[in-house]
Order: structure tokens, then C-alpha cells, then sequence
């Protein structure tokens, strides 16, 4: 690592650190896009206080050298029980920004999942990282559908994650203050936000326009690329709202590969993935950027645990310490994904910021383990968890074993 780089990831020691950082790096719209939450940001904050009321109870004089955090998903042994969510725009962040990711995570030995909001085109990252995924909203026709899930096929992606939580487009009031437009409107307030943040207009921006042209949405499932600079376009985001679940059964009938739902917090939902023939689930509430007031995916977790059996049950928004990965391994996820801290790591530091990010993830990891007293993963469990205001006078009650489901398939206990 050359001196600049070390001089850019000095003073990063846990991942929210790399957030101050890419807020002074990244022009005010491009920062307000990846850090916004929609509306009041009550999801948003919802996801942080999920892992707060949720403690650890550890047992000790275990003998723990034996620590290994290697997780087992789909078949398939990954170094660490977590990997990079899709974002989108990641190469408007950070220079080539989704290969960037994608190859960053094959050399950890972790899952990335591709945006379909990428300005990268699929077939070059799933060349460049051939065991990554792909992240698709679902077109409004059958035609599209199927010409867009042909495409993924050919271009050799082997997972493919639809998500759902996003039938109409989410209140993007925060994004207006904060200057942000897709695609990005050039004005003079958008000049003085490169000409005052020159290492991204040279380093990023800049770059990306000599060695790559000017950054377009690569993904759509239509031939029209839409440049991510542009006066007078407007993306269209509408088409989603008639979709159901006969959409999800054409797409499982044509695709070959491993189908995940991704955008789903009700346990029922889960459960209805699961009887229509897909292989797995990701409880989020997109970061908090969709509906305001959805609750944190880590409330529902050990009801849709439940609600699907023995089905991979993965789970994102707001992971941002190894602690808050191993609550959510002990209430029942197999694997979590994380996003914006990841993309910040990418924005200051490009593949070595990433590397960064991923070994201090797994470093917090194996020290949590020893803490707990255990070895593997396969090891926790919900008696390794109190409720913090579940602690009567005589003692700490831990969270049941199995939570009780009720009719709406909601626990009461969360």
C-alpha cells in the first residue's frame, strides 16, 4: 500500500469511520444519494436501534482457539458469514466502482451482489468476479422480464435477487435537498461541487470520463442507456405497480440458477417465497430507503426464521459492527449483507479501502466470538441474547429458543 493510500485509511478503525471520510471526498448530491434515508429517516434509524435493545450473554472458561467464522451458504464455504449488498451508482463513487467491488470480494473470499442500478455493465463485472450476484427490479412486461433474465443467464451469473420492496418509487424529498437528480442535472451548483471536491472530479469523475466515456445505466432491461449527466432525461421509474407473485413464478420457470427475494420483511411473505419454488430470502427494509417507519428486518427475524424452515434466510440494513452480524446469525439468519459502508470504503481508498473494511469486519468477528465463548458460527444461538428491558430483579431472562408464531405471523416478543 503506497503512502497516499495509507495516508487516506489513517484513522479508520471500525466502518462507520469510512462514512466522515467519503462525506468530505464526495460532492454533497452523490454523498445525500448513497447516505439518504426516505422521508424522516425512521427506518433508517429503526435499523440502529433494533441491534441497541439487543444484548449479548457470554459464556466463559470455553476453550476458543479453535475460532472460525467460515459460513457455508448455498452450498458453497464463503471466509466470513457476510458480503457487499447491491448499491447502485457505485461507479459514480468510486473509479470502475462495481468491478472494484465485485473482484475486492472474490479475493476475501465473500459474496458481492451487482446493482441492477449499475453504470457497469453486468457482463464485465460477472467476468471480472464470476462468483458474484445480481440484483434486478423486476420490468412491468413478461417480454422484458424474460429478455432481462436472458441476459443475466448469458452473461453467467449463477444468483439471481429480485427485489420487490419497491412497487412505486419511495419518497425521494431527501435527495431534492441534497441536489441530487438521476440522472444528475449539469448547473453551475453542480460545477461548484466538483470544482470544491477536486480529488473525486479528477480521481473518480474525471477519470471514468477519459478511460470509460461518460457513465451510463447500464442494466435496464430496455436497449436505451440513459447517461448518468443529462439535462433534459428523466428516468422512468413507474411500470412496477401491477407486478405480483405470478411474476416471480414465470421468472423461477425460466431461470435455471439460485432465485432470492430480496425486499421482504413479512414473515408470511418468506414463507409464500418459499412455496413458490425460491431459494432463499433477504429481509430488508432497503436501508431505510423506501418506506418510512418499516421496521428493521432484526424485529422479524425470528418469526420468518420460523415461517420458512430450514430455507437460506439472509438478511441487510444498518449492519455496521461483527456484533450486529452475530445477533442476527443468533436469532436465525444464515448470512448478512452489508452496503453503504462498503461503498464509502470504495470512495477513499478504491479495492485496498474495501480490503480494509472486510478485515475489520472480520477482525471484530473472531474477537466476538472468544468474547461469547464459542467457536463457529453454527455455535450461537438465542441463548446467547437478553432482551436489554427483559432483566427482572433476580436475574437476565434470554431470548426464547423458539418463538411463538401468531396467526399474522408476527412474534410477540419483538
Amino acid at each position: 500500500m503506497n503512502a497516499a493510500l495509507t495516508r487516506r485509511l489513517r484513522g479508520i478503525y471500525a466502518l462507520e469511520d469510512f462514512e466522515a471520510a467519503a462525506r468530505r471526498h464526495l460532492p454533497k448530491p452523490i454523498f445525500g444519494y448513497v447516505f439518504g434515508a426516505a422521508e424522516t429517516g425512521a427506518s433508517q434509524r429503526d435499523n440502529r436501534l433494533a441491534f441497541d435493545e439487543i444484548g449479548f450473554l457470554p459464556r466463559v472458561l470455553n476453550n476458543v482457539a479453535q475460532r472460525s467464522q467460515k459460513t457455508t451458504l448455498f452450498g458453497r464455504e464463503w471466509n466470513a458469514p457476510f458480503g457487499i449488498a447491491p448499491m447502485g451508482v457505485s461507479a459514480l463513487t468510486a473509479y470502475h466502482g462495481d468491478v472494484v467491488l465485485a473482484t475486492s470480494a472474490a479475493r476475501a473470499g465473500i459474496p458481492m451482489i451487482m446493482s441492477g442500478s449499475s453504470l457497469t455493465r453486468m457482463e464485465e463485472v460477472a467476468q471480472a468476479a464470476p462468483a458474484s450476484w445480481f440484483q434486478a427490479y423486476v420490468p412491468p412486461t413478461p417480454e422484458r422480464i424474460e429478455a432481462l433474465v436472458d441476459r443475466v443467464a448469458r452473461a453467467g451469473f449463477g444468483t439471481l435477487v429480485v427485489t420487490v420492496d419497491s412497487a412505486v418509487r419511495g419518497n425521494v424529498e431527501n435527495y431534492a435537498r441534497a441536489g441530487f437528480t438521476s440522472p444528475l442535472r449539469p448547473d453551475l451548483s453542480l460545477l461548484w461541487q466538483g470544482l470544491t471536491h477536486p480529488r473525486w472530479s479528477v480521481g473518480t469523475f474525471g477519470r471514468t470520463l477519459v478511460t470509460r466515456g461518460m457513465p451510463h445505466f447500464e442494466n435496464t432491461d430496455t436497449n436505451k442507456r440513459t447517461a448518468i449527466v443529462a439535462r433534459n432525461v428523466v428516468r422512468d421509474f413507474s411500470g412496477r405497480a401491477h407486478l405480483d407473485w405470478s411474476a416471480m413464478a414465470r421468472i423461477r420457470t425460466q431461470w435455471k440458477g439460485r432465485f432470492v427475494l430480496k425486499g421482504v420483511l413479512h414473515p408470511l411473505d418468506a414463507a409464500r417465497a418459499r412455496d413458490h419454488g425460491l431459494d432463499g430470502v433477504i429481509l430488508s427494509n432497503h436501508g431505510g430507503r423506501q418506506l418510512d417507519g418499516a421496521v428493521s428486518p432484526m424485529r422479524v427475524l425470528p418469526a420468518a426464521r420460523a415461517a420458512v424452515g430450514s430455507m437460506p434466510l439472509m438478511v441487510d440494513s444498518g449492519f455496521r459492527r461483527g456484533s450486529d452480524d452475530l445477533k442476527a446469525l443468533a436469532l436465525g439468519a444464515d448470512f448478512v449483507f452489508i452496503g453503504r459502508p462498503f461503498n464509502y470504503a470504495a470512495t477513499i481508498a478504491g479495492g485496498d479501502g474495501v480490503a480494509h473494511a472486510v478485515d475489520i469486519l472480520m477482525r471484530e468477528i473472531d474477537c466476538d466470538l472468544g468474547l461469547l465463548g464459542i467457536n463457529r458460527i453454527a455455535e450461537l444461538g438465542p441463548q446467547h441474547l437478553v432482551r436489554r428491558g427483559d432483566m427482572p430483579e433476580l436475574g437476565l431472562r434470554a431470548l426464547p429458543q423458539r418463538p411463538t408464531t401468531s396467526t399474522s405471523g408476527l412474534t410477540n416478543h419483538f
